[in-house]
């Protein structure tokens, strides 16, 4: 089932006719509303006359989140207050939040892009979703929950965390659908264990993870968990929210919703755009946002593009999971690192639980990985040599996957903290 087929599934051609003639109108519209881009654009030589389609696009500067935090709170809007009818921000853990603003046709186009990525996801009018991202500031909880309501789905709007009350709920109102964090989701299926409620009798079919980078290792373990299909959905606050991209039932990588966000990909060093099918960097403009528009905006993740028309009939251009930031990459005596990685080897060895912790440390001027890994109480219990076999085959993995050697740890269920927001995989006590 198709949303907006003629959306979804026009021809390239007329898609980037479309793309051109909106990148045209919100050029100019940033270019006399935004002193920021008019700025940038003098600077470069540039007129709104210049960009004249879809192939100008490399012309135009980029923005960074640095950009956004510079401009706080509402310098980068395109529109006065007085037509902005909501604020969201990040949580601004790392410096100032970045502001993000909708105007009402903001709100209705994201409400939009949300009930395209639902029902590729499969869902239906008839299905009961429970909402356990969070409301408020962050754009997840409400961004879902206006999209559900298009599509006619009910809507619980439980928001994140009371983990005990969430399983309840799923028991006694029949959620068929829920929305949250994938490490949320092993969260609630590990506690769905220790209650004794087996997921089987509940009447959960489908799950719409996202927030947060996960493998393909990590859904086959939801999937198991949880007794059902695991969707990777993809959005950030200063694009739109959750929306710009979702996996369809086909899981072969997540359909953009290019008709209001045009993607690229760039090495994160040159800036230069890699080819088709190469991992580079995800830049996004988007050409139908009123409040807050984003000329190239840069995201950090990386991920390849593939636009080839996907089995399920959607010609939009399909990003593969994002199982990295560039900005997340751990430099350790000279080797890039992803926490994706050491994630990758522990599901596939399967002998651990699927929590881990990654702790940096510079030793007498030599950088030093511990991996903290969760296992099983009974392991405890056994051999020494069966503690120090598993150690020993968890280390031998991990470094023939980084080419580094690490320390592993071995602690008990629950060591490492949960959250009922993003994952804290990485604890970097380095001074640099």
């Amino acid at each position: 089932m198709i949303w907006n087929e003629h959306k979804e599934c026009m021809s390239r051609e007329e898609l980037r006719i479309l793309q051109g003639k909106r990148l045209c109108e919100m050029v100019e519209r940033v270019y006399h509303n935004v002193p920021f881009y008019r700025k940038k654009m003098q600077e470069l030589g540039l007129e709104p006359g210049d960009i004249k389609g879809i192939d100008d696009l490399p012309k135009l500067p980029f923005t960074t989140k640095q950009d956004l935090r510079d401009n706080y709170p509402y310098n980068l809007f395109a529109v006065p207050m007085s037509e902005v009818v909501r604020v969201h921000a990040s949580s601004g853990t790392t410096g100032r939040p970045t502001v993000v603003g909708y105007t009402r046709k903001d709100i209705s186009t994201w409400s939009e892009v949300v009930a395209r990525c639902l029902i590729s996801s499969g869902v239906k009018k008839n299905d009961i979703i429970q909402i356990a991202y969070g409301y408020g500031l962050f754009t997840g909880g409400l961004g879902l929950h206006y999209g559900s309501e298009k599509v006619g789905a009910t809507v619980i709007p439980i928001s994140g965390g009371n983990t005990k009350k969430q399983i309840q709920l799923m028991k006694d109102f029949g959620s068929t659908v829920l929305a949250c964090t994938p490490s949320y989701a092993l969260y609630l299926a590990e506690s769905m264990e220790e209650m004794g409620i087996n997921p089987k009798d509940l009447k959960l079919r489908v799950g719409i993870f996202g927030a947060e980078p996960w493998t393909e290792e990590m859904r086959k373990e939801i999937e198991k968990k949880l007794n059902i299909k695991a969707i990777d959905i993809y959005g950030l606050s200063e694009v739109i929210g959750p929306g710009v991209s979702c996996e369809c039932e086909m899981q072969k990588g997540l359909h953009i919703q290019e008709d209001h966000f045009i993607p690229e990909t760039i090495d994160p060093n040159t800036l230069e755009p890699v080819s088709n099918g190469q991992v580079g960097e995800l830049v996004f403009t988007t050409v139908t946002k009123e409040a807050l528009p984003l000329l190239r905006y840069r995201t950090r993740d990386l991920t390849t593009l593939n636009y080839e028309k996907c089995e399920c009939g959607r010609t939009l251009v399909r990003m593969e999971k994002c199982t990295g930031r560039s900005d997340d990459m751990l430099i350790i005596r000279g080797v890039n690192v992803f926490p994706s990685q050491i994630e990758s080897v522990l599901l596939n060895m399967g002998e651990t639980n699927p929590h881990y912790l990654l702790i940096v440390d510079r030793i007498n001027n030599l950088d030093v990985l511990e991996v903290w890994v969760e296992v099983e109480g009974s392991f405890f219990s056994d051999e020494i040599r069966k503690l120090e076999s598993l150690t020993a085959r968890i280390k031998h993995q991990i470094e023939s996957t980084l080419g580094i050697s690490v320390k592993v740890k071995l602690v008990e269920p629950k060591t490492i903290e949960r959250t009922e927001g993003k994952a804290k995989r990485v604890i970097d006590k380095r001074k640099i």
